[in-house]
């Protein structure tokens, strides 16, 4: 009876299962080879950057020094978050620099490019020295529409005149694109045209008399000027009086034609407006304002072909040309003479 009730009871099925479950935990494991776990203290986290040497709560045996972090239980950086920007960067972290979204300054080319005055000369046809003159007096008062710098502006279109490169090639020099080239050309003609027409004076008689050389003393010492006519090739037109009208029949082209005075010592004295291929001498002369600098006595020595005699006449110039010969006749030997001091 009292067996019965001992089983009927809550607290003795209390205790007979908690046995049981004590036994299946704690020496079931022993008799199967297995060893208990042990049970070890927990580690308490700690600031990397608090160096105090205070007790840290919790019982901790052996405080080891931490060597590796775990990115889920990191506290955040100060400087990593949002809205620091006077913040600086961490000294373990790399710079980082996207190139796609910064607002640097681009490189300039003509520091790159112009590092001695070989180099100049061989891009521009001037020396360091006066490739930033000219620069200087050019930027004065140049109103910049682009974001290139004035002076590789200014280097991208003498290199064009200088070296006749393409367009493509300077884009891909300068890291620009083709139509900014074409642009960045077409103005600083236009300002070239303008401003650097004082570099090409007209020489006085007594300054082109005491720099001529000593040939032209001794058989032509009245010469005023060596002049000679230029063409350049163009692009077909689309517009058919265009076409029309730079056609030259000498060169068979769409060409531009333009009137070019040079002293006896060698300085370029007057470059003409540009014509058309299909203007003739004549014209030019007539047109371009080149008599207007020369002088009774003056003599203008040029090549065969040039039939302007009429009009330097009219002013007491004389013309002189190389001999040639008529109607296939021989030239004589005043001729021949006159011809190779000519020449």
């Amino acid at each position: 009876m009292e067996r019965q009730c001992q089983d009927s009871h809550p607290i003795f099925h209390n205790n007979v299962g908690g046995a049981i479950f004590a036994y299946f935990v704690l020496e079931l494991p022993k008799w199967l080879g297995y060893e208990a776990p042990v049970k070890r203290t927990r580690r308490v986290l700690v600031r990397v950057s608090d160096k105090s040497t205070s007790n840290v709560e919790g019982d901790i045996d052996d405080q080891m020094p931490v060597t590796h972090y775990d990115a889920a239980i990191q506290w955040e950086h100060p400087t990593l978050s949002d809205h620091s920007y006077a913040a600086c960067a961490p000294p373990h972290l790399p710079l980082l620099c996207n190139q796609a979204t910064q607002c640097t300054e681009p490189a300039r080319m003509h520091v790159c490019l112009l590092r001695s005055d070989h180099l100049c000369v061989l891009y521009t046809g001037l020396s360091l020295d006066a490739f930033n003159s000219l620069a200087d007096d050019l930027i004065q008062g140049y109103n910049n529409c682009f974001q290139l710098h004035p002076k590789d502006q200014l280097l991208m279109t003498l290199m064009k005149l200088r070296l006749n490169l393409l367009q493509d090639d300077i884009a891909e020099r300068f890291r620009v694109s083709q139509p900014i080239v074409s642009k960045v050309t077409s103005c600083w003609l236009d300002l070239l045209e303008e401003k650097v027409r004082c570099y090409i004076p007209w020489l006085p008689r007594e300054t082109i008399q005491a720099t001529m050389p000593q040939c032209f003393r001794e058989h032509y010492p009245n010469t005023a000027c060596v002049i000679d006519y230029s063409e350049t090739p163009l692009q077909k037109p689309h517009n058919l009086d265009s076409r029309g009208e730079s056609y030259s029949h000498y060169y068979g082209q769409n060409t531009i034609k333009y009137l070019v005075a040079i002293a006896p010592c060698g300085l370029v004295m007057l470059i003409s407006p540009a014509y058309g291929g299909r203007c003739s001498d004549k014209f030019i002369a007539a047109s371009s304002g080149f008599l207007e600098y020369l002088r009774p006595g003056d003599e203008v020595m040029t090549d065969r072909g040039f039939v302007i005699q009429d009009l330097l006449y009219e002013r007491k110039v004389k013309l002189m040309l190389p001999a040639f010969t008529k109607r296939g006749m021989q030239l004589s030997e005043e001729g021949i003479t006159n011809t190779r001091r000519i020449a």
